[in-house]
């Protein structure tokens, strides 16, 4: 006879939370990239671009495996295109991550002192709301064993709506550093001014799907 498990299939619950994981993991490189970037150690640079990569590959791993091992008829309390949109938002945390490694390695950049700072706060607060996700994922498996209410429901949405208190800090974060780059122009030169807009831009995309991925959650949980 059968057991549950296997009538029922492998729960994705837990290799979600891995993949999530990881992918915080991939976020929190971004500080070491601002810090090398600053110091203006190449090679420090290069070898954290590296890891970056390297942790958004393993990320990726894990998404195909959960992809390719997900059944397309599942007995869960959720459905499966929910858990996939939940898993592709989660990527993008990496993969912004990452594009931010590829650009800092990209180009000789020029970086005005009183920008050094205000860079360090956006690093610091897209890695901030990275974590808050991750925090929220980590309460999934206990959601699905409470059927998605009481007191773990609460808590989960407490820690999403941190994670909204967070992204909006990183927003600050940049519109603070953009009004500097706009005082130096001249400094940076007009390419140096679009790569610094595309960076900033990217280093935000971090918060933005962190908080993208807590809101998609949000909306299955409440189901």
């Amino acid at each position: 006879m059968r057991s549950l498990a296997n009538l029922f299939g492998p729960s994705p619950f837990r290799p979600l939370q891995d993949h999530m994981e990881k992918a915080v993991s991939c976020a929190q490189e971004v500080t070491g990239l601002v810090g090398a970037l600053i110091a203006g150690d190449t090679a420090d640079l290069a070898a954290r671009q590296e890891r970056t990569a390297a942790l958004e590959s393993e990320c990726d791993e894990i998404k195909n495996k959960l992809r390719a091992h997900l059944p397309r008829r599942l007995f869960l309390p959720v459905d499966r295109r929910d858990l996939l949109e939940v898993l592709d938002l989660q990527d993008s945390i990496a993969d912004a991550a990452e594009d931010v490694g590829d650009l800092l390695v990209m180009r000789a950049w020029v970086v005005p002192a009183d920008m050094r700072a205000p860079l360090k706060v956006l690093a610091a607060s897209v890695v901030a709301a990275a974590e808050g996700a991750g925090r929220v994922m980590d309460h999934l498996d206990e959601l699905v064993e409470t059927a998605f209410v009481g007191p773990e429901l609460a808590r989960t949405e407490k820690l999403i709506e941190e994670v909204q208190t967070l992204e909006a800090d990183a927003d600050r974060a940049e519109d603070v550093l953009l009004r500097l780059l706009f005082q130096h122009e001249d400094e940076v030169g007009a390419v140096g001014v679009l790569m610094w807009l595309r960076l900033i831009e990217t280093m935000g995309d971090v918060a933005d799907f962190s908080k993208k991925s807590c809101n998609r959650l949000r909306l299955l949980i409440a189901r």
